[in-house]
């Protein structure tokens, strides 16, 4: 503690509070009586109330909840089977372009990004809606699941998957029984990344939307360009609680499964 200067602790006061004073205005006026979200006349409910009564911010959010869910799914599933052919198979031909193309969307900006898969959509005659909004999410989440999955698959053991091919598993059930539930914790952490990249986007969602796929971003922003109203402010402090939430939850499982592995490792060696 010695080591930390009065610059130190001054610079990390005002760095957290410029990140968090707008996030906690923004909950405390969720609950303002007054329709004017720069005057507090009060505790209430109302907008809360109000926002559940709004069909067109309810229908946004039903088109966020189900893409993202879905968005992130199949993102997870093939960013993991890109990390472990990444990882696995270190020499193979096009390996070089095959990365390239995981991980151009880390450094893709967003704009070129949506407007490609725009102009995509068009030349083959896909009509833009709920489908091509999902298919962009898991095109540039599925990179971010990749990177995740591939830092924990580097400093993975492979002696106990060869252990288990030993004893006569399959490599299908070798993955998993033995792969799976020990980079478990990155997957779910990478699921969490494109879920939370999902209900974000605004960008590439303004871009490859249709009529009836407009999401929860797509509609708040289209609403606070005529004026933030206190249904919108309700409606982010949702959004901030279920990902606070869906945090505290990935937090304590991979907590449980940490401990348990140490756990079945001593156990293990206990019983040597």
């Amino acid at each position: 503690m010695n080591s930390w200067s009065r610059f130190n602790i001054v610079s990390v006061v005002l760095g957290f509070t410029f990140l968090y004073l707008p996030i906690v205005l923004l909950v405390i006026f969720s609950f303002n009586e007054s329709k004017l979200v720069t005057v507090w006349a009060g505790f209430s409910f109302k907008w809360y109330v109000s926002l559940f009564h709004n069909q067109g911010l309810m229908d946004a959010a039903w088109v966020t909840v189900r893409v993202g869910l879905l968005a992130a799914s199949i993102a997870t599933v093939l960013g993991t089977m890109a990390a472990l052919a990444l990882t696995r198979y270190t020499r193979f031909r096009g390996r070089l372009l095959f990365s390239g193309m995981v991980y151009a969307p880390l450094v893709m900006p967003e704009v070129i990004t949506g407007l490609s898969l725009l102009l995509l959509f068009v030349a083959i005659g896909f009509d833009r809606g709920f489908w091509t909004v999902t298919l962009a999410h898991i095109t540039f989440s599925m990179c971010f699941v990749t990177v995740v999955v591939q830092s924990r698959l580097l400093s993975f053991d492979r002696s106990i998957e060869e252990a288990a091919l030993d004893l006569g598993a399959t490599p299908v059930r070798t993955f998993f029984e033995v792969t799976l539930p020990v980079i478990a914790p990155a997957v779910l952490s990478g699921w969490m990344l494109a879920l939370t990249l999902s209900l974000d986007d605004l960008v590439i969602a303004s871009f490859t939307s249709g009529p009836g796929a407009t999401t929860l971003p797509m509609k708040i922003y289209s609403q606070v360009r005529l004026g933030v109203t206190p249904e919108i402010n309700a409606a982010c402090t949702i959004l901030i609680g279920l990902v606070a939430i869906g945090v505290v939850i990935a937090s304590v499982m991979t907590k449980r499964r940490e401990i348990q592995r140490q756990r079945d490792e001593q156990a293990a060696f206990a019983g040597r």
